[in-house]
């Protein structure tokens, strides 16, 4: 699944803290309403609680084990009218310990018959079971009247109806406006992590893989997908229509899809013969192109990669009106948000062709990765989603590589080590039991920074080991479930090689190096590699590391400690890293390694060098200090030659200094210092980078009223740039790196108010509000002039008017950053609900927060909650970085005047 992580559309974020109350308070009352079957007067089988006369046979939130389902037939009915479903499913299972229960997955659910048979040669004996139900736990037990006996196979029919949902889970209601203004319905699934239990009752855990068949009845005027192709349909009667798909492969029963709708779709054939098509709502069929040929050409591109056939006959990609996650890879009918999907080559942007981009390859990836192996349970959830992430940039790189993917992988890292720098953190692999719980991990964590170690393991084993160890795993569990060490175990028998090294296998499995060099001093010493051990460090403990080099002559002194913020050293937690060095020099450009174990070391070098940069390219998660005056040579390098060592590099080393600033480690002259060198720059990651660490700071001061300091940052920082934003021309023209380079400056500039800027923006905004919308601006600086426009009220109102327009969906997202920018407070209150998560609301609305009040009132505010909403980690996060927020000015914050007063 891709996450949505975005910016929430806001300038006033605190005005939005009754509106984070508001919908947690709807999500509980909801959960109340539903759970409360004793107020609905539907005629059941005899389904009882089981707190009553009969106790729930079953204890624990995990299913038990010696029930085992083997193939599902579902038949579901929606009535698209009363939003309503009926469903009748039968499970073929085989027990495996003898039992007179059976325990599965059930919610909101009103179950009006259960049956089990048992088949024992020709004859056939079903009878009707009584139902229980545990709803905290999410389960039904079906109370067999006899035992249910080991190696037997038995065939549990459950009929039941429910309403289709409300929100975004499970066999949900969506909506759409056509052109003319006409309102359609349509319904749609989403099940990852623990949803399909809402749509049909089943053994919803991941390694209860199953095959399915469904049947879907629908109206003739609708047609209705699946995961596999429709073999035939059938008509039950004038006005309905009985849709009958292929039997599935063995899956797990988040991947079940299914989708009634009026949609329309274009198709091609991939070069293995798969069918692929993309499925829209009919008025914009003629924006489905670009995912299309895309979608054909990353198909190809990972059957090829994997060397293993894509195993389905056909891939569809489906977008959904209302969907609340980015995307779901659902096996062969991934579902997607219509902005992740739809690209308009008139009016979307290049940022959004980037996007849909690497979006399908995403959920592309996950048929292998996911879907063919499958984590064993969600505490791994990071096989999934950081192998799809990372994946995304290697599959992109090769199909589309006017995209410049390689450029924004960094800052995946970057956003993923801002969470993982917090306490409040976790390991890439962490247990979770509850659906909440597993709802939580789909987070940086378990995307970026799983994406982020992945490439790091990459880059230290080669590419081609790496594939290889990947294919193997692939291969030896397809249709099975596997853990972290199962991918470890793959990979332990490949072997890392280097330009001038050679590398040996060992008896057990391990790798050792043998050729004496000094830039890879441990690997000359026999020493075993064991990937698994060593990999562990990074997925079973949180956190990364921080490495302090400090250059004595030729010898590199090096340690590492664990890098949080808000801690010092007397909190340490002893974590240590097996940390792949990557090196470059002043007297060499060639990629040096070194791998670090243990907390000190000492790296020799052959000749005595000016400058060392560590983390070459930021292929490695981790940041770096240089003592003594190692900064202040590399500040140097950057200001007299900075295309010296590359852009990434010039990245990393901003990040890096910043980030020092934060635990101490640097004062925050030293970083400004380094910012100077950006009125050189021209590079998007760099000049991005920069940004981010910047423009932050005076975000923290708008909130504490600090007008005169935080005008003389805005003004250096705009002066910085002003150059480059000089440069840039008011169209679409370049690549797609320089187009997204060209709209966040003028964003920026025209936000800042940058007099150039905001001129030409309000002539572009006249004359398109004069034409009532019509005139086409380019892609590139809508944004820019919209945010402009929005100053005023008039201006506010017209683009708000725009907004609600069917036709303006592919500029929906810019404008919602320009109605955000208004300095009208009243306007602010708008919101459209369920489009970013809680959790992305949560630290959206805090991030900027810098006083002890701020922090009184979120601390107050949570705690005012029920209980598990306090402990949400999002909660934590937000109270952690309000801390560290306040902490930070309280620390650096006459230090940014007095270098200001000296540097403007």
């Amino acid at each position: 699944m891709a996450a949505l992580f975005s910016t929430l559309p806001f300038a006033d974020k605190s005005s939005l803290m009754m509106m984070i109350m508001m919908t947690i308070g709807v999500l509980n009352v909801a959960v109340s309403v539903n759970n409360d079957h004793s107020s609905n007067n539907r005629e059941t089988a005899d389904v009882v609680s089981g707190n009553g006369s009969k106790p729930f046979p079953w204890d624990k939130m995990r299913l038990p084990k010696h029930v085992i389902p083997v193939h599902y037939d579902l038949l579901l009915h929606p009535n698209l009218t009363t939003l309503t479903f009926t469903g009748f499913a039968r499970i073929e299972i085989t027990v495996n310990q003898q039992t007179s229960s059976v325990i599965l997955h059930s919610r909101h659910l009103q179950i009006t018959r259960a049956t089990i048979q048992r088949r024992m040669r020709n004859t056939h004996t079903e009878k009707e079971v009584m139902v229980l139900e545990y709803p905290p736990f999410e389960q039904i037990a079906l109370l067999a009247a006899f035992p249910l006996h080991v190696g037997q196979n038995y065939t549990v029919s459950i009929e039941y109806s429910a309403n289709l949902s409300e929100s975004f889970h499970g066999f949900y209601k969506s909506t759409y406006r056509t052109e003319e203004g006409e309102v359609r319905v349509l319904a749609s699934t989403q099940f990852e992590p623990t949803a399909a239990r809402m749509a049909f009752p089943c053994f919803d855990e991941p390694s209860f893989k199953a095959r399915f068949s469904i049947k879907i009845r629908r109206e003739p005027k609708h047609l209705a997908l699946s995961n596999m192709p429709i073999v035939k349909s059938v008509n039950v009667a004038n006005w309905l229509v009985e849709d009958h798909f292929d039997v599935s492969v063995k899956m797990s029963t988040y991947l079940v899809a299914f989708i009634v709708s009026d949609f329309k779709s274009v198709s091609k054939m991939t070069t293995s013969g798969i069918k692929i098509s993309v499925y829209t709502v009919p008025d914009k069929i003629n924006q489905a192109d670009y995912a299309l040929d895309a979608a054909v050409k990353l198909l190809d591109f990972y059957e090829n990669y994997f060397s293993i056939p894509y195993p389905l006959p056909k891939q569809d990609l489906a977008a959904i009106p209302d969907f609340q996650s980015g995307a779901m890879e659902n096996w062969g009918l991934t579902t997607y948000r219509e902005s992740s999907l739809l690209y308009d080559p008139e009016k979307s942007s290049a940022s959004a062709k980037l996007w849909i981009t690497m979006i399908i390859a995403h959920e592309l990836a996950h048929q292998w990765f996911g879907n063919l192996v499958t984590m064993e349970w969600w505490n791994d959830l990071w096989l999934n989603e950081g192998f799809a992430k990372f994946m995304e940039y290697v599959s992109v790189s090769i199909t589309h590589p006017d995209l410049k993917v390689e450029d924004y992988f960094l800052g995946k890292c970057f956003d993923a080590m801002e969470v993982d720098a917090l306490n409040s953190s976790h390991p890439v692999s962490t247990p979770v039991e509850d659906p909440a719980q597993i709802q939580e991990m789909f987070d940086d964590v378990s995307y970026e920074k799983g994406a982020c170690i992945l490439n790091m393991l990459r880059d230290y084993l080669n590419a081609d080991v790496f594939k290889a160890g990947l294919v193997q795993y692939l291969r030896k569990y397809s249709y099975q479930n596997t853990k972290n060490e199962d991918l470890w175990n793959s990979l332990a028998h490949t072997c890392p090689v280097g330009d001038t090294q050679e590398s040996q296998l060992q008896g057990d499995g391990f790798c050792t190096r043998n050729q004496q060099t000094s830039s890879s001093a441990h690997w000359t010493r026999r020493e075993i590699l064991d990937v698994t051990t060593m990999m562990n460090t990074w997925t079973l403990q949180k956190g990364f590391p921080l490495v302090t080099a400090t250059v004595k002559g030729k010898n590199v002194h090096l340690q590492q400690e664990h890098y949080m913020k808000g801690s010092d050293s007397s909190h340490s937690t002893g974590y240590l890293w097996h940390v792949p060095l990557t090196y470059i020099t002043s007297k060499s450009d060639t990629v040096q390694r070194f791998l670090l174990t243990t907390k000190t070391d000492v790296l020799i070098l052959p000749e005595e060098v000016e400058w060392i940069k560590f983390n070459v390219g930021m292929n490695g998660y981790y940041i770096v200090h240089y003592e003594d005056d190692g900064w202040d040579a590399l500040i140097s390098l950057l200001k007299e030659n900075h295309t010296a060592i590359s852009s990434n590099d010039r990245a990393s080393l901003i990040n890096n200094v910043f980030q020092l600033v934060s635990i101490g480690k640097l004062s925050i002259s030293k970083a400004l210092d380094l910012s100077l060198y950006l009125k050189l720059e021209s590079q998007i990651m760099p000049v991005f980078q920069g940004m981010n660490e910047l423009i932050p700071m005076y975000k923290l001061m708008e909130k504490r009223d600090m007008d005169d300091v935080e005008n003389q940052l805005k003004g250096y920082i705009v002066n910085l740039f002003k150059d480059l934003i000089d440069k840039q021309s008011w169209n679409d023209e370049g690549s797609v790196s320089e187009r997204m380079l060209r709209s966040s400056l003028l964003l920026f500039a025209c936000a800042r108010k940058y007099q150039p800027c905001v001129d030409k923006a309000e002539e572009y905004f006249m004359k398109w509000k004069e034409s009532n919308g019509t005139l086409r601006l380019p892609n590139d600086v809508k944004t820019a002039v919209y945010a402009v426009g929005a100053q005023t009220i008039e201006g506010w109102d017209f683009l708000f008017s725009k907004y609600r327009l069917p036709w303006f969906n592919t500029e929906r997202n810019q404008i919602e950053v320009a109605l955000s920018i208004s300095r009208n407070k009243d306007k602010l209150q708008w919101f459209e609900l369920g489009s970013p998560s809680i959790a992305h609301m949560v630290i959206g609305v805090t991030n900027q927060y810098s006083t002890r009040e701020q922090l009184a009132e979120v601390k107050e505010f949570f705690n005012s909650l029920e209980e598990k909403s306090s402990q949400l980690r999002c909660v934590q996060q937000a109270v952690e970085t309000i801390e560290e927020n306040i902490r930070w000015m309280d620390i650096n914050f006459e230090k940014i005047k007095i270098w200001l007063q000296n540097n403007m």
